[in-house]
Parts: structure tokens; sequence; C-alpha cells
């Protein structure tokens, strides 16, 4: 069965519009209270789930809707407030619950918003637990009789707890001490907490994106829009700048010299720290990671593997490996030894103890890696347009090899979400790549008439 609402990352679209509605948010949390409570092996008990949330104004409202839902369903609500989203992955876990909730719409503008899900182990919700919950929202919503309805009741320093889990992540014989780190937290749900993770190991910090309205979270600050991360380096003489999207899980940075490092350029400092002392086998990439870096990383020994784009199919190919590093260029970056899910603080955390240990910068670590140009453009094409088999496109991306002449990669793949055709095309030569790219979304374009 196809999927309705569910997409690569939970539930996600426009406030105000389906599938973000209040009423169809209400069912989703009874849905997925009632697809827990049909789980076997709970007894007696009811089973509880986490939720947490962004800074985005429209999380009271859908924080309220998923808490009636679920309470209709007879499921006890925790309660922790804006948290980011592998911090509730991780108090899921702690406190031994049965679901994770998050609303949120991670690196999107504020009138968007959704709802993402995590299992008791703190992982990505598995394909057939999204397509049972799809099911049960066309089925009507019966409340439980009141004696069986859930409960819900506020975490308890629910940050501090996760404060003390990231820092558990950073080596007991290391610390920040002598740095000046400037933290942008886009004004999202790491607002509270990534200043105070740095800052507890040692770290002077200067804070940028860390007062949140409701209104700006993601709004010319964030891993999505590093100019002002760069701009506070620069004028503070940081020693580095860690920037983190609106929902915590994905991490850029700069240097002292205002230079940005990018997913695969972090991943990189990340697993050559590692080699040195461990086996490293393999990394999981994906189609969008850089050839440039798939070369450093075999000049190391180590493989790169890429999946779909995704963090939910990098983290299944991981798993598939036994892989324990991987990650996005756009800076979802997974330590599976770490944490169970891509974590913006503890990736950072990460990257540092690879500088500290090696007593090295940023633009050192990278020395040895150069990333290729890739130029991506978005064609938006009709609903239901068969790309593949066109024959004017299929001559356009032939033309581009052939160019390319095994130095580049050329990639197409439609938007998840959108009717978009994403062009990719990657290789040695900037204005080469440029021209290749544009020949191919011309080609495209031409395809279907417009």
């Amino acid at each position: 069965m196809g999927r309705k609402y569910f997409g690569t990352d939970g539930v996600r679209g426009r406030v105000g519009q389906l599938p973000i509605t209040p009423d169809l948010i209400m069912r989703l949390g009874f849905a997925a209270g009632k697809a827990l409570v049909a789980r076997d092996g709970l007894g007696a008990e009811r089973p509880a789930v986490l939720i947490g949330k962004d800074t985005r104004i429209s999380g009271y409202m859908l924080e309220a809707a998923l808490e009636a839902g679920f309470s209709a369903a007879g499921v006890d609500v925790m309660l922790c407030g804006p948290m980011p989203t592998p911090a509730v992955a991780y108090l899921t876990r702690a406190l031994r619950l049965q679901a994770g909730v998050v609303i949120s719409a991670s690196h999107n503008p504020y009138d968007d918003n959704g709802i993402k899900f995590f299992s008791a182990q703190g992982t990505k919700l598995p394909d057939a637990v999204e397509r049972d919950i799809e099911a049960r929202l066309e089925q009507p919503l019966v409340c439980m009789e009141s004696a069986k309805l859930g409960k819900a009741r506020r975490v308890d320093d629910a940050g501090g707890r996760y404060i003390e889990f990231c820092k558990s992540t950073f080596p007991n014989d290391l610390d920040l001490r002598g740095l000046k780190i400037v933290v942008d937290s886009a004004h999202g749900a790491a607002y509270h907490v990534a200043p105070s993770v740095f800052h507890e190991l040692g770290a002077e910090i200067v804070g940028v994106g860390d007062t949140p309205n409701g209104l700006n979270i993601n709004l010319n600050v964030g891993a999505t829009a590093p100019a002002a991360l760069r701009a506070a380096v620069l004028e503070h003489r940081a020693d580095c700048g860690i920037a983190l999207d609106g929902d915590g899980d994905r991490l850029v940075m700069v240097d002292a010299a205002g230079a940005l490092y990018d997913g695969d350029q972090l991943l990189y400092v990340i697993a050559r720290h590692r080699a040195r002392s461990l086996p490293v086998s393999g990394v999981a990439g994906t189609q969008m990671s850089n050839l440039g870096f798939e070369h450093a990383l075999s000049r190391l020994g180590i493989a790169l593997g890429r999946a779909r784009v995704g963090d939910r199919y990098v983290l299944e190919m991981m798993q598939e490996q036994g892989w324990l590093l991987g990650g996005e260029n756009s800076g979802h970056i997974i330590c599976l030894d770490r944490h169970t899910t891509g974590d913006g603080i503890i990736a950072a955390l990460q990257v540092l103890a690879a500088l500290r240990a090696g007593g090295e910068t940023l633009a050192a670590a990278c020395a040895d890696l150069t990333l290729y140009p890739q130029k991506l453009i978005n064609v938006r094409m009709p609903a239901g347009f068969d790309w593949a088999a066109n024959p004017g496109i299929d001559s356009a991306v032939k033309a581009a090899e052939v160019t390319l002449d095994g130095s580049g990669r050329v990639l197409l793949r439609p938007s998840g979400t959108e009717p978009l055709l994403r062009v990719m095309v990657e290789g040695r030569e900037d204005a080469v790549v440029s021209g290749q790219a544009e020949a191919i979304a011309g080609a495209v374009r031409q395809a279907f008439g417009e």
C-alpha cells in the first residue's frame, strides 16, 4: 500500500493545510496510539509516548491535538517542550517509552510543520508501522472509556538530561578550554541546550540564533543560512563556529578564517580520526555525497556506500553493512557508537574531539579532501511525467557523461515531496559542470514543452 501522508521523514506540510490540520493531527495521534496499544508484550500497562517540539508557534496547537489523540486511544503522554529531534530519540529510549514524537519541519520556514516518530529504540519507525498508522487513520476515532483514557505530564529537566548525554559522547581526557566557539541554534529547538553543552566542556560561547519567537526559526540563521555564522566568527575572532538547523539534527561548521565546511567534510574529519586507532571499513553516504569525498576516503582505505537521499536510508545502509559512520552533505551525520540517530550537537563534538586530539584546525584536517564542483538544478515537471523514458533527456545525459569523460557524475532524481526533477552534475571543472547541468535541465523542460 502506498503512503498517503508519510514521506521520508514523517508527515510534513503547510500549517492549516492537509495534512497539518488540528483534526487530522488529532486523528494521527489516535491512530498511532491504537497501533501502540495493539502491540504485544505490554501486559496490563498502558503504553506511553514522549512528545517534543521545536519553536514554531504552531507547535502549541499540534502538541495539544496529538495529546488529545493519544489520550483518546488510551496512551499516556509525556511532554518535554522544545527539544532537538535527537534529544527526543534519546529520551524515548532512556525513559523506556514505547515511542517518541517530534513536532517539527526541521529546516523549513516557520509556517510549515510536521510530525515524525521514533521507536522505543530511538530509531525511525519501520515502514510497516507507518503503514499500520496510515491504515488506522482511515478508521473512525472511537474514544476509550473514561477509566482507560491516557494521562499527560511534563518531564522534569529534559534539557539537563540531554545536555549530560551529549557531553558523555566527548572523550573524558579532552576538553574545550581555550576555544571561543560561535553556536548558531537557528532560533530552533536547540537554543537552550546547545550553548550549554559546549560551555560546560570549557569553551567560551558566542550565541547566535538563540532568541526564538515562534516566527523566526531558520530565518537567515542556522545550517541552511550560514552567512550569519561566518559573520559572527569573523566579528568575534572565534576559533570556529557551529550551526544547527531548526530541530538540531543538521550541522555545518566555519573555521577561524570564515571557511564553511559541509557534511561531507565534517564526516571525513571524523572518519579520518577514527581510522587512526580503529579499522573503519566503510562510511554510508548518499547519491549526493561529493566525489572528492569518496576519493579522499578511498585513500584512507575506507569505502563509501551510496544510499538514497534521506537520513533513514543512510541509517538502513549502516545497519546492513555494520558501519558506525554515515551522513549527508547537507549536514546530517550519524555516529552509531554515540547515538541511534543523526545529532548535530554530537556530530560537532566528534569533529572537535578529532581536532583536539590531533592538535589540528579544520583546514588542516581537510587538507587531503578537495570537493568537486556540483551544480544542482530543480526543474518543475508535470505530475506523472516519465522522464526516465524520454529520448531527449537520455541523449543529454549521455552527452554530459561523454564530456565529463569519467571524471564526474550525472544524477537525476525526482523529488519525494514536490513535482520536481533534481538535475545534478559533478566534475572537476566548474564551468563544464554548470554548462552540462543547464543542458540537461533544458532537455527536461523541452521534453514536456515548457
